[in-house]
Order: structure tokens, then C-alpha cells, then sequence
């Protein structure tokens, strides 16, 4: 870790802070590290919520080094959201058809048990004969 940062503790310098952020970024990239929030902030000696919140805009440029800035990923989001209502919207559709094909379903079956408990029972009578086919 960086001992710049180390060296100005709490003295609240956010020029030396920022600068020391920067050079970090500047290390983890030509070391061939994946860049990330955390590395900078580890090769800075500092924590990652300390360029989360208080340098929004390193954090926005270390995530532009990565490919990743906010409005991408949130338009990647909202991309993924629209998708997933979609789906859940054809997956409603599908529910609903397979519920009215599932009634349908049960009065048939409904129907036919009727039928075959009348048949059962005019076999099992003993005035009913089958008819001879001709």
C-alpha cells in the first residue's frame, strides 16, 4: 500500500488524497490488475466507501476505466428490466391459457365421468342388453 495517504492520517487534505487515488489508478492499471474500486483503494492505503463517498468522481473515473460508469450500468439495468417485464408478460399470458385450457380440461373430464358412471350403471342393470351389431 501507498504510504502517502498513511502519512496524512485524518488531516482531512483531500488534494493529497485525491492525488494519491489517482496515482493509485494510475499503478493498477499499468501493474495489469483488474480494475476495481477496491484495488485502487488498497493500492491507495485507503477504503473503498472512502472513494464511494467522499470522491464520487474518482470513483466515477475508475469505473469509466473499467467500462462500467454509472449510466451505463443503469441503462444496462433499465435494459434488463424492460427485458424481464416482457417475459413476465408473456409468462402471464401463458399462465392465463394454460388456466382457461386446465377448465376446460376439468369439465371434459367432468363430463366424461358423468357419462361413464351412467354407462356403468345401465351395464350393471338387469333389463339393459347390449344391441347386436347388424
Amino acid at each position: 500500500m501507498n504510504d502517502v495517504v498513511r502519512s496524512t492520517g485524518r488531516t482531512g487534505n483531500r488534494t493529497k488524497t485525491a492525488a494519491a487515488i489517482r496515482a493509485a489508478l494510475k499503478r493498477v492499471q499499468a501493474s495489469g490488475r483488474r480494475i476495481s474500486i477496491k484495488a485502487v483503494a488498497e493500492e491507495a492505503g485507503v477504503h473503498p466507501s472512502l472513494i464511494h463517498h467522499s470522491y464520487a468522481e474518482l470513483a466515477e473515473t475508475i469505473r469509466a476505466a473499467t467500462g462500467r460508469t454509472t449510466r451505463k450500468q443503469r441503462d444496462d439495468s433499465r435494459a434488463r428490466l424492460t427485458q424481464a417485464r416482457i417475459e413476465l408478460a408473456q409468462l402471464k399470458d401463458d399462465v392465463d391459457m394454460l388456466l382457461a385450457e386446465l377448465a376446460e380440461a376439468a369439465s371434459v373430464n367432468l363430463s366424461l365421468a358423468d357419462e361413464v358412471e351412467l354407462l356403468r350403471a345401465a351395464v350393471s342393470a338387469e333389463n339393459v342388453h347390449p344391441l347386436r351389431k347388424l
